[in-house]
């Protein structure tokens, strides 16, 4: 065997959206590219803010000496001190660049504060249906990942997190607004989350840290407000990626923040720095940061997204469909009309040129996964098809 038993065990495994996107060249070929509706990756087709780009160009007419180099292992003093001042602005809580580390994304964010707060064996609580790859970031530093169930409307179920809560819990991994699903936490039950964290934590030498993936927190519709974690719970942690915001998912450009309250925050902070170089990430990119502050809040807003929104979901629930509406991100996760999600979902592909991803891959079997990051006359094209498959499967009459 050339790879380790581990490893072959989790490639078996591995992510259903990469397996259903790297499929998407060769069905084009064969079909032709207007004739395959790819709803699979969570691939923004936005361009980037004129802010974005005229920095770029300011970049590459007048570049600064040494703009390339490195830099300290927790980013460039300016970059923090600017997303600081951002946080501080948002949450009303002063965040100074002590409190930030400048990651590859948000996926380097996650692994940076896992592996610095991780030991062997430790418990992440995770709701489900999540985002697959939590399960490898876990596993990379020795975590054990431990999915709960959220309700019917895939909120928080409280008492689900409560009987999953152990001694050797040490965090809560969050994602809102959600992917899959779009769904957004409210205030309250983070709140009661909350409570419930701090209870759990008496007594404990750390606290249960509560992890909040906060990857689209700029795309949230209906003027629905995103809940402050750093005002609810004092031990959290907030992971950003820019890359949805700027609509430059290719560029791996994100951050961690600690919470300014937390006691703690100060040796967090240290042990993140170092497992921002020991992980091999060494720095986010050097020309991703600098343009960072002349961006400002210059970013892509929801705008496009709900127009998207709308249609897909007054379509889809006119053909049958049972989904919750989405309240942010990009994705719809709607129950399929079999119990078996991988068969309707291969069906969609085989006959109707859909492309769409198994619940089963977010831990959630009988539902799946509609990225609507993509152009609307893609999903005006494949609504046909959505509706052709709905009589199909006796959902339309």
């Amino acid at each position: 065997m050339a790879i380790s038993e581990k490893v072959r065990q989790l490639l078996e495994g591995s992510s259903w959206v990469r397996k259903m996107f790297e499929s998407v060249p060769q069905l084009k070929a064969q079909y032709g590219e207007d004739n395959i509706f790819d709803f699979t990756l969570g691939n923004p087709v936005e361009e980037p803010p004129r802010g974005f780009k005229e920095a770029l160009k300011e970049f590459a007419l007048n570049p600064i000496p040494g703009m390339h180099g490195y830099m300290p292992n927790s980013g460039y003093p300016e970059t923090r001190r600017f997303v600081a001042q951002q946080l501080s602005e948002e949450t009303g809580i002063t965040f100074t660049e002590d409190h930030i580390v400048m990651t590859v994304g948000a996926g380097g964010g996650l692994n940076v504060a896992l592996k610095a707060i991780l030991d062997q064996g430790d418990e992440v609580i995770v709701p489900s249906p999540y985002f697959v790859e939590y399960q490898f970031y876990i596993d990379n530093h020795g975590g054990v990942m431990c999915l709960v169930d959220t309700a019917e409307d895939f909120t928080l179920d409280l008492e689900a997190i409560k009987k999953a809560i152990t001694d050797k819990t040490k965090a809560v991994l969050i994602n809102s607004p959600n992917n899959p699903t779009g769904v957004v936490y409210s205030a309250d039950s983070l709140r009661a989350l909350a409570d419930l964290l701090r209870a759990r934590s008496t007594g404990r030498k750390t606290p249960i840290y509560l992890f909040a993936d906060e990857a689209y927190k700029t795309i949230v519709y209906d003027n629905i407000a995103l809940p402050n974690v750093f005002e609810i719970y004092e031990p959290s942690i907030s992971v950003v990626s820019y890359s949805k915001s700027l609509s430059i998912p290719g560029e791996r450009i994100g951050y961690v923040a600690i919470n300014p309250r937390y006691a703690g925050a100060e040796e967090v902070i240290e042990a993140m720095i170092f497992a921002n170089r020991t992980l091999g990430y060494v720095n986010a990119p050097a020309l991703m940061q600098r343009l960072l502050p002349l961006v400002g809040a210059n970013h892509v807003g929801p705008r496009e997204y709900q127009q998207k929104r709308d249609l897909l979901y007054e379509a889809l629930t006119e053909y049958g469909y049972s989904l919750i509406r989405p309240q942010g991100a990009f994705y719809m996760f709607p129950r399929t009309p079999i119990e078996d999600d991988l068969a309707f979902v291969s069906d969609l592909q085989e006959t109707f040129h859909i492309l769409t991803v198994p619940g089963r891959g977010f831990g959630k079997g009988g539902y799946c996964r509609i990225a609507y990051c993509v152009p609307m006359e893609v999903i005006e094209r494949s609504l046909p098809g959505f509706e052709e498959a709905a009589k199909k499967y006796g959902l339309l009459r």
